[in-house]
């Protein structure tokens, strides 16, 4: 019975995956996500519903459009895949199956889920773009607010380390909005706080010390990566060339999952 249970939740994370590539499109774009059908980024031309199957649709299309032919990136296959995998592990450390199933652990589940819809659009849009939308940290710290609401009243947990989290949030919010309107755009660096504090109401501190270790590392292993290519090439190259290009939320991200994975896997067992 739980091989059909970790199936569906495959099934449920390829969907989620797919508003993904949606998402990561369109939000950077200022383009309606709900509404408005999908359609081919090249031809524009709307798809059907065997054109919208997560992972099939790909594979039997061969990877192009069928209205022009166009290829369709192997990111978005690629994201389907690892949305379907990441929902399954986090029921599997969660130790979700059809014997244990309780209310509780379905709503924690589900906060889970949706706290994940925003780290995966995040990721995906800093990997695009490198910049974080702040349209997906306001439903990031909307949810964040909903859970500690649950865990206040469900799990009687002291709301003043929240409250902490909250006030400074609001803090920095205020300071990216001073920072918007004297220089016309978003900061960066900004971003990046409101990310971590967000990670921190989800995961805790300890996952996100963890995260932001990991992501200094492999942040470092990938100038390391970068500049023995350039010498190999017999290419000079600053350090300081590099981090404007550094997806910074990305890895911060990636190293979140995995290590907030990694986390439940220890607790649980």
């Amino acid at each position: 019975m739980n091989i059909f249970l970790y199936i569906i939740i495959f099934m449920i994370g390829t969907l989620f995956g797919s508003f993904y590539t949606l998402a990561v499109y369109r939000i950077p774009r200022k383009l309606d996500i709900t509404h408005e059908h999908s359609f081919c980024p090249n031809c524009k031309s709307k798809l059907g519903f065997f054109e919208l199957i997560p992972i099939l649709s790909y594979l039997i299309l061969g990877g192009k459009c069928k209205h022009c032919g166009q290829k369709i990136r192997k990111r978005y296959l690629i994201l389907e895949v690892t949305s379907g995998i990441a929902l399954v592990l986090l029921a599997w450390v969660m130790q979700i199956n059809v014997y244990t199933l309780t209310i509780n652990k379905i709503i924690e589940f589900a906060f889970l889920v949706l706290y994940l819809v925003a780290i995966f659009l995040i990721a995906g849009i800093d990997l695009e773009k490198r910049e974080i939308e702040k349209s997906v940290i306001y439903y990031a710290i909307g949810i964040g607010i909903a859970y500690i609401i649950y865990l206040c009243i469900m799990d009687n947990t002291s709301i003043y380390r929240y409250a902490m989290y909250l006030i400074a949030i609001v803090i920095v919010l205020i300071i990216d909005n001073h920072h918007l309107k004297k220089y016309a755009k978003n900061s960066y660096t900004i971003s990046i706080l409101l990310l971590l504090m967000i990670m921190a109401i989800f995961t805790g501190e300890y996952v996100v010390i963890n995260t932001a270790v990991i992501t200094f590392l492999a942040i470092a292993m990938y100038i390391i990566a970068v500049k023995i290519k350039r010498k190999l090439n017999k290419a000079r190259i600053e350090t300081k060339e590099i981090s404007p290009n550094l997806r910074i939320g990305f890895y911060l991200c990636i190293s979140n999952v995995l290590t907030l994975l990694i986390a439940i896997y220890l607790i649980s067992r």
